[in-house]
C-alpha cells in the first residue's frame, strides 16, 4: 500500500505478515519493502550483537532504494542459554526445539532499526536509530503428544524458535516477562519510541 505519515514516508523493510498487522495496528500507515540479506549468524556472534547487526542491515538495505522515507526493520531471535535458535526447518526439528524449551524459560531478542533522513555521523547511514528488546518467555512442561501436535500444525515452519505465541502456540506459554508483541516480531512500545525520536508523525501527534 503506497501512503505516508504526514510528509514522511514509512516504509517496513519486512515480508512477515505479523510485523505488518503489528503495525497496521497503530494506525500507521506505511509502504513494504522486504530486505533480501544473508541472515547468517557470524562465529561466535552473541545474539544481541546479531538482532541487532541483521536489523541495521535491513533497514540500510532499503534505505537505500527508499530515499526520503524512514525504513524501520526487525530481525528476532530465541535464545536458549547461549544457543541461538532460529527457524526450524522441518516437523522434526520442531519437535526437537519444543521438548528443549519444555518446562524451561528462554529469551527472544528483537532488534529494531530506523534508517531514514538527517545526517547523525560522518560515515553512517542518515538518521539510524536502533535498540535491543528482550523478553523472558517460560514454556509449560509439554508432553510428548502435545509436541507432537503442535509440530504437526505447520504453524512452526516460520517462526523463530519454532512457535508462535498469537496462534496456536499459546497454549505452550506459562508466563511472560516483558513486551508480548516482541515474542510476536515487533516490540510496539519499543518502536514507537524511536518512531518519536526520529520525528515521524503518529497518528496521535498533533498537527
Amino acid at each position: 500500500m503506497h501512503t505516508s505519515v504526514g510528509q514522511t514516508r514509512l516504509v517496513l523493510a519486512s515480508a512477515s505478515p505479523r510485523r505488518r498487522e503489528l503495525l497496521g495496528q497503530l494506525g500507521l500507515a506505511f509502504d513494504v519493502s522486504a530486505a533480501d540479506i544473508d541472515e547468517t549468524p557470524h562465529q561466535g556472534e552473541a545474539a544481541t550483537a546479531y538482532v541487532l547487526r541483521l536489523a541495521r542491515e535491513k533497514a540500510r538495505t532499503v534505505a537505500d532504494r527508499t530515499p526520503g522515507a524512514w525504513v524501520l526493520a526487525a530481525d528476532t531471535t530465541v535464545v536458549l542459554g547461549e544457543e541461538l535458535l532460529g527457524k526450524p526447518r522441518d516437523e522434526a526439528e520442531v519437535r526437537e526445539m519444543m521438548g528443549r524449551l519444555s518446562g524451561r524459560t528462554h529469551e527472544v531478542q528483537t532488534g529494531v532499526a530506523l534508517a531514514g533522513p538527517g545526517a547523525e555521523h560522518p560515515g553512517e547511514l542518515p538518521g539510524e536509530l536502533s535498540m535491543v528488546v528482550r523478553t523472558r518467555v517460560t514454556f509449560r512442561p509439554l508432553s510428548a503428544g502435545e509436541i507432537a501436535w503442535y509440530a504437526s500444525t505447520g504453524e512452526s515452519l516460520d517462526k523463530a524458535g519454532g512457535y508462535a505465541i498469537q496462534g496456536k502456540g499459546g497454549f505452550l506459554v506459562a508466563g511472560i516477562e516483558g513486551s508480548p508483541t516482541n515474542v510476536i516480531g515487533l516490540p510496539l512500545g519499543e518502536t514507537l519510541e524511536l518512531l518519536a525520536r526520529a520525528g515521524v508523525p503518529l497518528p496521535w501527534s498533533k498537527p
